[in-house]
């Protein structure tokens, strides 16, 4: 037996028809080559992607899931292992990073590590994320996994998790490379993961910053991403170019509640290839709105546990559940259901899938939240049950 909370609640501002209420949903999305907007936004692109990245929503897509070499973009990947590690306290800021002979002998872009020189995390996190350090990317591999093949391992098996189809890598940093590829839908997909460790806008969205500052050889950084000195709200993400791969592009910027993420690759030239994205965040920005479903940490409902230490689990939401809406055209209101079983039996781990939150317009279902666990519920001992069960009985009505 389940049971089903229906909450109805009055969105303004969509589109006109049911059908185009919403724009298209990244995990629902069909790659036919035509674009979700009206307009072509990236022209000059071989292959890009316009998301929100707070909901996931596709705007814009134009052969996004060409398998096409990401060049430097790699490093949004080494990036998110390297926050993870850090958010889960198997790696600190001031940990200490030291260059091998191998991480010293990138080419490319560089910090021009020399081997022995040890650097801390934060530092590294600088040398990749602002100057696109291949020698810093190594290293920091190398501090993860031991070594640079054991890291694109964990890489790949992100990339796995992460439910991307189009990616496979060679390397942490995106040096040309046999079977090394990517695509703007994943990378996208990436970028948003990453976006979750807020930490990592410290580094993508500075303008310029100094590595080994008191020393007689200061390195000045100046972030290769100029969006994030030119277009108000962009901080981050990352670059990239091989003759190959062309002028590439992973970018984010915030303004007015909404976060977008823009991929371009395979642009011909850097004013090309900001100006397309710079013209991306200004459609989505100029067209769209958030509605918010919850906030962070509200109670959106509550599960029976059966023989449990505790009798009701409440369901609170683990992030800002909210859909992307068009501004300027009201419509019917949206309206969210919590489905959920009547009763869950312990024990109950903490992360454990118990119900998910349903979005729809009208009847087509726009977006999905699974809710999870808050804590462990563990099984209760036969004492505990008896004088709940003893305690039942003699409860008035």
């Amino acid at each position: 037996m389940r049971y089903v909370l229906l909450v109805l609640c009055v969105a303004a501002s969509v589109l006109g028809s049911a059908s185009g209420v919403y724009a298209e949903e990244k995990t629902k999305a069909k790659d036919t080559g035509k674009n979700t907007a009206a307009v072509d936004l990236a022209p000059g692109a071989r292959s890009a992607i316009l998301m929100d990245a707070n909901t996931g929503t596709v705007i814009y897509e134009k052969n996004s899931h060409d398998k096409l070499p990401p060049a430097s973009i790699t490093k949004i990947m080494t990036m998110l292992l390297t926050v993870e590690a850090l958010d889960e306290g198997r790696l600190q800021l001031t940990d200490k990073v030291r260059t091998s002979e191998y991480a010293a002998s990138m080419g490319g872009s560089q910090i021009f590590l020399e081997p022995g020189e040890e650097m801390t995390v934060d530092e590294m996190l600088k040398g990749i994320a602002m100057a696109s350090g291949n020698d810093a990317s190594v290293a920091m591999a190398e501090k993860l996994a031991g070594s640079e093949s054991a890291f694109v391992d964990q890489m790949n098996q992100k990339a796995e998790e992460l439910g991307l189809k189009d990616t496979h890598f060679a390397n942490c940093n995106g040096l040309p490379a046999e079977n090394h590829y990517s695509s703007a839908h994943d990378i996208a997909v990436i970028s948003q993961e990453l976006l979750k460790h807020e930490r990592i806008i410290k580094y993508t969205g500075s303008y310029q910053d100094y590595l080994r500052k008191d020393s007689a050889k200061p390195f000045w950084l100046v972030n290769t991403n100029k969006l994030v000195r030119f277009y108000t709200g962009a901080d981050g993400l990352k670059t990239g170019y091989t003759s190959e791969a062309k002028f590439c592009l992973s970018a984010t910027a915030a303004r007015d509640g909404l976060r977008a993420v823009a991929v371009v690759l395979g642009e011909p030239n850097t004013k090309t290839r900001n100006s397309e994205v710079s013209a991306m965040f200004d459609y989505l920005f100029s067209q769209y709105k958030v509605h918010t479903i919850h906030k962070a940490g509200d109670t959106i409902g509550n599960v029976k546990i059966e023989k449990g230490v505790k009798t009701q689990l409440p369901l609170t939401a683990k992030e800002t559940y909210s859909v992307l809406l068009k501004k300027g055209i009201t419509q019917e209101g949206i309206r969210h259901e919590l489905v959920a079983p009547d009763s869950i039996k312990a024990p109950v781990k903490a992360g454990q899938t118990v119900g998910k939150l349903v979005v729809y317009q009208g009847t087509t279902i726009i977006k999905e939240y699974e809710l999870k666990a808050d804590s462990d519920v563990p099984k209760a001992g036969w004492w505990r049950l008896f004088k709940r069960t003893a305690g039942s009985m003699f409860r008035a009505d």
